[in-house]
């Protein structure tokens, strides 16, 4: 069984929630398991985390879009520098990352493989849908942010050999979801008082659930209920919901469809991997919105009214997965050991 570095981009919510999967499973095929997680959003997780690194990672902003002013002052060249140069990745006979920057580039750095295991793998891919206008600039950054010498995506569909359907954690599908009153809203990208103003200028009927990342304890504006996010309770509302609101992500959207709730997406600005995730959902018929400025408020509203969920095959082919790549990438290398 092979020595094994697991390594996960912290920000965000998809690779975390992927790895409440993975990780377990990959314990019960490796002799060792050491897990690395990077980004300035990394939370607490149910297995020991050997490394926890700076990273590369992005910043949200609150008007819809990255705060790129922000990310920049946050990349400490020298503290990835260092993380890199110090990560043993050569005492690992596989390394496995999700998007993760400093275990690609530390494998780069040694000449050693390094297998993606993430959707910005499969978004990369030529089959994968793409959207009508070109960000060569975008593309790039997604390539070369973490390099690997070998992939195997996830993406909303299979569309092509190496793509598999989400990973959608088992905690989403013990749940028995039924239709409630209220629409659940993620969008991590717009604060606070934006959404409030927003959701209520929309509607003052339909009840609201946002979980916003810029809120630190509950608080009800009219028909808004805006909470911090959680796991637990972002799901039981997810699960309770009549729809779901949320950015142009991957497991919040692939969560969604799974559990039959109707879905409209708004992508996050200047976001390539959102835009691409835009248009494959759009291909599957999901709506999208550029944002929640006043000209878009009407596809909202007939959302709201005549939104349907759209049916999608998402089966449990995450231990098939892993086993395929060990089969095909795993080699222990003992000189590599000593």
């Amino acid at each position: 069984m092979p020595r094994i570095l697991y390594a996960i981009q912290g920000t965000g919510n998809g690779h975390l929630s992927r790895a409440l999967d993975i990780v377990p499973l990959l314990q019960a095929r490796a002799s060792h398991l050491d897990v690395l997680v990077s980004g300035p959003a990394a939370q607490d997780l149910p297995f020991p985390v050997r490394y926890r690194c700076h990273g590369m990672g992005f910043i949200f902003g609150k008007k819809g879009g990255i705060d790129f002013l922000k990310t920049f002052w946050q990349l400490n060249s020298a503290s990835f520098l260092r993380e890199m140069r110090q990560l043993p990745v050569q005492d690992y006979d596989l390394v496995l990352s999700d998007f993760e920057p400093v275990s690609a580039w530390a494998c780069r750095l040694r000449q050693k493989p390094c297998v993606a295991l993430s959707h910005q793998s499969a978004v990369l891919h030529a089959a994968a849908p793409q959207p009508t206008r070109a960000d060569v600039v975008g593309k790039s950054v997604l390539r070369h942010y973490a390099p690997a010498t070998v992939s195997y995506g996830f993406h909303f569909g299979a569309y092509a050999p190496g793509i598999h359907t989400p990973v959608i954690r088992q905690q989403v599908r013990r749940l028995t979801p039924h239709p409630g009153d209220h629409y659940t809203v993620y969008l991590p990208a717009f604060d606070e008082p934006t959404l409030v103003r927003r959701l209520r200028y929309l509607s003052r009927t339909v009840r609201w659930e946002v979980f916003s990342r810029h809120s630190s304890r509950e608080a009800e504006y009219g028909n808004v209920r805006v909470r911090p996010v959680s796991g637990a309770a972002f799901t039981d509302s997810l699960a309770r919901s009549a729809g779901v609101l949320c950015g142009a992500g991957f497991e919040t959207p692939a969560e969604a469809l799974y559990l039959g709730k109707k879905l409209l997406v708004v992508p996050m600005k200047n976001q390539y991997e959102q835009a691409c995730n835009a248009a494959a959902l759009a291909a599957l018929g999901v709506p999208v919105i550029k944002s929640l400025g006043d000209k878009h408020l009407a596809t909202l509203d007939q959302w709201l009214r005549e939104g349907r969920p759209l049916p999608v095959h998402y089966p449990d082919e995450t231990a098939l997965i892993l086993d395929r790549v060990l089969q095909e990438q795993a080699s222990p290398a003992p000189a590599l050991l000593a």
